[in-house]
C-alpha cells in the first residue's frame, strides 16, 4: 500500500471525495491535491482538506512546471482531472484537447521520472455515439431498455462492456480521454509504469455542483428541493433516456481495493459503473426527487437533441465484478436521499447556499 498519494483534479467532485475517503481510511497517508480550481464550487473543499490534514497544490496539469517530479515525488497518482463536458467539446475545445489530452502527457511524465503508480479516470464516453445510438431498443413505459439480441459485440441486457467497438466518432471529451488511454498503454510498456484504467459512468453524489451535461442526478434533486425549472431535452421530450449511476463511496471502495492489489490489476482497463439495478430515466428520477424532497417542479419537454446525446447508456461492469469481487452497494433511492441530505444540511450555509442555486443558473435551463 501507498504512503504518498497525489489526487490531480483533487478539488472537484471525484477527486475530493477520493481524497478525503482515503485520508479517513488511512491517517497516516501522506495525501496531495492538486487542482487549478476551474470548476465553481472546488474551492469549497479547501476547508475540507485543511480539517483532516491534506495538502493543497494550487496547479494546472497543462503545466509541466506544476508536475515537478523534486516537490511532487509521490508513490501513487489517481487522476481525475479533466474538463469532463461532452458539451464543452463543441464550445472549448482547446481547453478540453489541452486539459484532456495534453494533460495526459505531463501526468505521464511526472510518473515516468518518479515511478509512480496511476490509476487513471477514464469515462464510458469512448464508446462511439452512432454505435451506441444504433442499439436496438424498446420502449417501455417510463423508460427506454436495451433489447438483448443486438447486431453489435459487446453489447447486452447488462449493458455495454469492454468488448463494445471503439471506431466511430464519440465526441473530443471521448476521444481525449481513449487517446490518454493509448498513450497510457506505450508508457506501461516502455517505462514499466504501473497502470489502472477505470472507465466511469455517471459518478454522482454529495459535494457535486451538478450541472445539465455533467453531474445530471444532483441538479435534479437540487432543482426539486430549491423548486427550479428542469428540462427533458431530445429524444421526443419524453424523459426516457436512461443512465445508470453510481455512487462515489462505491467508487472510493473500489478504488481502496486497486490499491491494495495493484500489481495483480495492472494493465487492466474496466467499465465501471452502476449497472441496470442502479439506472434511472428522467422520468424515474423525478418521481424519486419528488418523493425524497416532497416537492415538484416544472419541466419542459424539449424536442432537439443535443451534440453528443444518446438515448440510454448502461455499464455492464462483469469483468470488474468478476475480477475484483467489488460490486455497487447503494441504490438509486439512496444516492438521490444522500444527495438530499447533503443539500438540506448545507442549505441554509450562505457559501453553500449561493454555490448550489448558482450551479442551478449556471446550467441555462
Amino acid at each position: 500500500m501507498p504512503n504518498q498519494v497525489l489526487v490531480l483534479g483533487g478539488a472537484g467532485f471525484i477527486g475530493s471525495s477520493l481524497a478525503i475517503g482515503l485520508k479517513k481510511l488511512y491517517p497516516q497517508w501522506q495525501i496531495i491535491c492538486l487542482d487549478n480550481l476551474r470548476r465553481r464550487g472546488s474551492e469549497l473543499n479547501l476547508s475540507r482538506f485543511k480539517q483532516l490534514g491534506i495538502q493543497f497544490v494550487h496547479g494546472d496539469i497543462r503545466s509541466p512546471s506544476d508536475l515537478e517530479p523534486g516537490v511532487l515525488d509521490v508513490e501513487t497518482i489517481i487522476d481525475c482531472s479533466a474538463e469532463p463536458s461532452v458539451l464543452a467539446g463543441f464550445t472549448s475545445p482547446q481547453y478540453v484537447l489541452q486539459t484532456n489530452l495534453l494533460g495526459t502527457i505531463n501526468i505521464l511524465e511526472l510518473a515516468r521520472l518518479t515511478q509512480a503508480r496511476l490509476v487513471f479516470l477514464s469515462t464510458s464516453r469512448v464508446y462511439p455515439i452512432a454505435a451506441l445510438k444504433s442499439l436496438q431498443l424498446q420502449e417501455l413505459p417510463s423508460r427506454v431498455a436495451i433489447l438483448p439480441t443486438q447486431d453489435l459485440p459487446g453489447v447486452s441486457d447488462k449493458g455495454i462492456s469492454e468488448d463494445f467497438p471503439l471506431n466511430g466518432h464519440r465526441s473530443l471529451y471521448g476521444t481525449t480521454k481513449l487517446a490518454s488511454e493509448l498513450l497510457i498503454e506505450e508508457y506501461r510498456q516502455a517505462y514499466g509504469i504501473q497502470a489502472i484504467i477505470n472507465r466511469c459512468g455517471v459518478i454522482t453524489g454529495p459535494w457535486q455542483m451538478g450541472k445539465v451535461d455533467q453531474g445530471v442526478f444532483v441538479l435534479w434533486v437540487a432543482a426539486h428541493y430549491f423548486q427550479k425549472p428542469l428540462n427533458y431535452i431530445g429524444f421526443g421530450g419524453t424523459g426516457k433516456q436512461v443512465r445508470d449511476l453510481l455512487h462515489v463511496k462505491d467508487l472510493l471502495r473500489l478504488v481502496t481495493y486497486q490499491l491494495e492489489h495493484f500489481t495483480d490489476l495492472d494493465g487492466e482497463i474496466f467499465n465501471v459503473g452502476g449497472g441496470v439495478s442502479n439506472s434511472l430515466s428522467l422520468i424515474e428520477t423525478t418521481q424519486l426527487c419528488e418523493a425524497i424532497t416532497g416537492k415538484s417542479t416544472q419541466i419542459q419537454a424539449y424536442l432537439e437533441e443535443r451534440s453528443g446525446d444518446i438515448p440510454i447508456f448502461i455499464t455492464d461492469s462483469s469483468k470488474v465484478i468478476d475480477k475484483t469481487g467489488w460490486r455497487p452497494t447503494l441504490t438509486p433511492k439512496a444516492t438521490l436521499q444522500d444527495i438530499h441530505e447533503w443539500i438540506f444540511n448545507n442549505g441554509s450555509h450562505p457559501q453553500c447556499n449561493f454555490v448550489l442555486k448558482c450551479f442551478i443558473k449556471y446550467c441555462g435551463v
